[in-house]
C-alpha cells in the first residue's frame, strides 16, 4: 500500500485504504489467467463483463478522488480514456473497447489506486467535505468528506467484486472465493 516508496499511513487511514486494497485484490484474482476475449465476455443477462468492470472501477475511483481534492467541477474533469465522455454512454465504461486488454485495464487500475493511497497518506485531513454534484441520487445540498468518500469507494468495489465473481463462475467456474 505504499506509492512510490510513500511512508503507510497508520491508524484510520490505514484501516481505510486496507478494506479498499482487500476489494482491489478481489477483483484482480477474479480476473485471474484470463485472455482479453474472456475479459470481454458476458456471461449473464446484465451488460457487464470482467474487463468493463476493471474498467470502471478503476474509472469510479479515479473521479472520487478528485472530487476528494477538488469537489464536484474536479470530479466532471475529462480523464485519459473517458471522464465526462464516458457519462454520455454510460454503458460504455462496463465494457471493453476495441483496442483495449486486460493487461491494459490491470495496469490502469494499478496506477489509480497507487495515486488514491498516496493521496489518503497525503490529505491533512479526512474531515475535509465538498457539495455533492447536482444528480438525482444525492440529496440536494449533501456534502460528503473524504472520510465518506473512501467508504463509498471501498463499497462500490467490493460490489462489483460480487459481480466480477458470479461472472467468472458464469465464464469457467472459477470462483474468487469457496
Amino acid at each position: 500500500m505504499t506509492s512510490g516508496g510513500a511512508a503507510l499511513p497508520d491508524g484510520e487511514r490505514a484501516d481505510l485504504l486496507q478494506t479498499l486494497d482487500t476489494h482491489r485484490g478481489f477483483l484482480r484474482y477474479t480476473v485471474r489467467d484470463l485472455g482479453d476475449e474472456q475479459a470481454a465476455r458476458r456471461t449473464t443477462a446484465s451488460e457487464l463483463c470482467l474487463g468493463g468492470l476493471i474498467k470502471h472501477v478503476s474509472a469510479v475511483e479515479a473521479r472520487w478522488m478528485r472530487f476528494a481534492v477538488g469537489g464536484a467541477a474536479a470530479m466532471e474533469a475529462a480523464e485519459p480514456g473517458g471522464g465526462a465522455g464516458a457519462a454520455a454512454d454510460w454503458a460504455a465504461q462496463f465494457r471493453m473497447a476495441e483496442g483495449e486488454t486486460l493487461a491494459g485495464l490491470l495496469a490502469a487500475y494499478e496506477r489509480v489506486a497507487a495515486e488514491t493511497d498516496a493521496l489518503v497518506a497525503s490529505l491533512p485531513d479526512l474531515d475535509r467535505a465538498h457539495a455533492l454534484p447536482a444528480a438525482p441520487w444525492f440529496e440536494p445540498g449533501a456534502t460528503w468528506s473524504v472520510r465518506r468518500v473512501l467508504l463509498h469507494v471501498i463499497a462500490e468495489t467490493a460490489q462489483h467484486a460480487g459481480h466480477a465473481d458470479i461472472i467468472r463462475e458464469s465464464l469457467d467456474g472459477a470462483r474468487t472465493m469457496g
